[in-house]
């Protein structure tokens, strides 16, 4: 599976000069957690997350620091960022339209990511977050076997590969037996959403 086949392609995005405010209201609003920041060819030139946006946003809280001593004097903090460009994470984190799943949840975990652009050359072409990877292991087991018999009858022919799926598990049976068209079986298995293991099984273990 690519990050092309789960990619959402319909996208809110904001530009540097977007006020940090109205930034902030889109995502409470939308429930995102993170805007990718565009110039005007649709170039991704950064990624604006919920953390970005705190950034020096509070101000100290003058009912903390006691009157007797015990407490220690607030930093000075500098004037927060107004727009955009002063708080966006840059250079962005991004992938290929290309990359391969494990690839993009292997970065998103290491780097702690909750959401992933996805450029076409420097274009954002996508985004993948975290909702849309768990999304597809909630696919039911019908809709994903409809799909893998899809995608082997356009390779193979209509009847000649028994397709059973459970919890996401596919097993697949090729009455031919032949083991080329077993591993393009399983190539093709593996790409369809919601898939996460593919097994071949004999036609005889089916007698």
């Amino acid at each position: 599976m690519l990050a092309s086949d789960i990619m959402t392609r319909t996208l809110v995005t904001v530009t540097a000069t977007t006020s940090v405010p109205e930034a902030a209201t889109l995502l409470a609003s939308r429930g995102f957690t993170a805007l990718p920041v565009v110039d005007d060819d649709r170039a991704l030139i950064g990624l604006l997350t919920e953390i970005d946006i705190l950034r020096d946003r509070f101000p100290h809280d003058p009912r903390f620091y006691c009157s007797d001593g015990g407490g220690i004097a607030p930093p000075a903090t500098r004037q927060p960022a107004a727009t955009v460009g002063g708080v966006m994470t840059s250079p962005a984190p991004s992938v290929r339209a290309g990359a391969d799943v494990v690839d993009l949840v292997a970065i998103m975990r290491a780097d702690g990511l909750r959401s992933m652009p996805v450029v076409d050359g420097p274009r954002l072409v996508g985004i993948v977050t975290r909702r849309d990877l768990v999304r597809t292991l909630t696919r039911g087991d019908l809709a994903v076997a409809t799909d893998v018999r899809h995608q082997l009858e356009i390779y193979g022919g209509h009847g000649r590969w028994t397709v059973e799926v459970d919890g996401g598990s596919v097993t697949i049976t090729d009455a031919l037996e032949n083991d080329a068209d077993r591993h393009v079986a399983t190539v093709l298995a593996e790409a369809v959403r919601g898939v996460t293991v593919v097994h071949m099984a004999d036609e005889g273990a089916r007698r």
